[in-house]
């Protein structure tokens, strides 16, 4: 029988420990063991033995590693578990009272988008809250595809949610899920995976009157959402916001979107819902 190091997960508890876990994210983001180590003020030897469990790391060297492998602050918790000390991070529930200044916050920011769409979704896509410009563009979306959680990813490539209307269907469908890639690459997560799966495997149907083809000829600083509300075609640039160094998973995971008038056109029939 092995016996592991004091505050070390053992192989006979079939729980990696932290070497293959940080080996992990270091092949994930591509860099050798030279340039962490060079990054993270320590020596390609120490990383070595840190990856094939020669050597315990510090739990400063567990944090100072995996902030600069850009792990997830969910997944920086149990980097630290896996090397033997308690985590880091809380993970606050969002209707915890503790977390009040910043509901209220986020609340009044995306009221202040207003009439631009804008809404916050957590690291599955579920709708934490959303504006009136959100409302607006959900109206006559059948009610099944409306009783919380709301999923945005759901909501908008859903044959019978946003997704008929969007003009330019294949590239937003596309950048959609490119999107949903990434994010489950960095973040390895099981109820991601499985909301992609999902939502890559619904129908969808290119506009007959050609309009992804015509679109894509259009010059644009970035690639726009194109749809169909109340028989105009509004068209919107997607801007994503994060918190800055975040200190609990809930908030970490959190994404305030905004969908900003991409022409003119839009930009006056948003104007004119205020007036």
């Amino acid at each position: 029988m092995t016996t592991a190091a004091p505050g070390t997960a053992s192989a006979d508890d079939g729980v990696p420990g932290v070497g293959p876990l940080l080996r992990g994210w270091r092949e994930r983001r591509r860099v050798s063991q030279l340039e962490l180590a060079l990054r993270a003020g320590s020596s390609a030897r120490h990383i070595s033995f840190v990856e094939t469990g020669r050597s315990r790391p510090s739990e400063d060297m567990v944090l100072r590693l995996a902030e600069h492998l850009d792990v997830p602050v969910r997944d920086r918790n149990s980097l630290l578990l896996a090397a033997g000390y308690a985590p880091r991070y809380p993970e606050t529930p969002l209707d915890d009272p503790a977390l009040e200044a910043l509901r209220e916050g986020v609340e009044r920011l995306i009221r202040g988008y207003e009439p631009y769409p804008a809404l916050v979704v957590d690291a599955t896509y579920s709708v934490v809250a959303a504006n009136r410009g959100v409302t607006m563009l959900l109206d006559g979306v059948p009610e099944h595809l409306l009783v919380p959680p709301l999923n945005a990813m759901r909501l908008t490539l859903h044959p019978e949610g946003l997704a008929p209307r969007i003009r330019n269907l294949r590239a937003w469908r596309g950048h959609l899920l490119a999107q949903m890639e990434r994010d489950i690459a960095l973040r390895r997560s099981a109820p991601l995976r499985a909301l992609y799966e999902e939502v890559a495997a619904y129908p969808y149907d290119v506009p007959e009157s050609g309009e992804d083809e015509q679109d894509a000829r259009v010059p644009h600083f970035a690639l726009p959402l194109r749809i169909e509300h109340d028989g105009l075609v509004l068209s919107f640039v997607s801007s994503i916001s994060t918190f800055n160094t975040p200190m609990d998973v809930t908030v970490s995971e959190l994404a305030v979107e905004t969908l900003l008038p991409a022409d003119p056109a839009t930009t006056k029939y948003l104007r004119s819902l205020l007036s």
